[in-house]
């Protein structure tokens, strides 16, 4: 018996697709939430946890290391010091191509919650993007970001601001190293978003909440470094 108008058959064969697809691929069922997309939510409440417990570790260092300066009277604590050596103009550029990523990134995910897979215009005519040109944004910035966290981790190690120097440079670099680790998993996620669009002969709903959970870790990491930017750089 053939499927009632606007009921999802059990199998769809869509355009340019060489073999019927499940219906359960191609678009929401009703009342079921995104197993991908719960899942990711889960996932990422456990790595703020992680998250946590570095800051907590930062802040008990900087907390005892104060005391410790307060006491021998020196005129400088060690977090002065660190403050010192950073490059204010580069970090806050950093940090705002990071968070402006997010606006592309979330630009990407309302193309694809419309299957708006690649653009419809010209390339410079940005109201015409799909998500393959968003998402594709979004990686640049989020590359120029890591290329910038690896300009400043030069220029610092240059002055001597090693891991190894003392407790401050050890937790600048333990809390910013996992975070640019995340963003590179990040960056890896949307490449396979990407690839999996050339690689289909058809965008299911299975790719857009692909998609959709890859944005959802994408802004977790982008709010953990404006917070991570925020005590590292600003609180004393």
């Amino acid at each position: 018996m053939a499927s009632s108008i606007g009921e999802p058959s059990a199998q769809a064969l869509p355009t340019g697709a060489l073999h019927p697809v499940a219906a359960s691929r191609l678009r929401r069922t009703p009342g079921h939430p995104d197993r991908v997309a719960v899942g990711t939510i889960v996932w990422l409440a456990s790595e703020l946890m992680f998250f946590a417990a570095l800051f907590a570790a930062y802040f008990t260092l900087r907390n005892v290391t104060n005391s410790f300066a307060q006491q021998d009277n020196l005129e400088q604590s060690m977090w002065e010091w660190g403050a010192s050596h950073f490059n204010m103009p580069v970090a806050i550029a950093n940090t705002a191509i990071l968070v402006l990523s997010s606006v592309t990134c979330q630009l990407g995910v309302h193309a694809a919650e419309n299957s708006h897979v690649s653009r419809s215009g010209s390339l410079f005519n940005v109201a015409a993007w799909g998500m393959r040109e968003w998402y594709t944004l979004t990686f640049v910035m989020g590359a120029i970001f890591i290329g910038g966290q690896a300009f400043e981790y030069a220029s610092l190690i240059g002055e001597g601001f090693t891991p190894a120097t003392n407790a401050y440079t050890s937790a600048f670099f333990l809390a910013t190293g996992f975070h640019g680790l995340h963003v590179t998993g990040g960056l890896v996620a949307f490449l396979l978003v990407l690839g999996r669009t050339y690689l289909a002969r058809t965008f299911t709903h299975e790719q857009a909440v692909n998609a959709v959970a890859t944005s959802y870790y994408w802004h977790f990491v982008d709010l953990i470094w404006i917070v991570l930017f925020g005590v590292i750089y600003f609180v004393r």
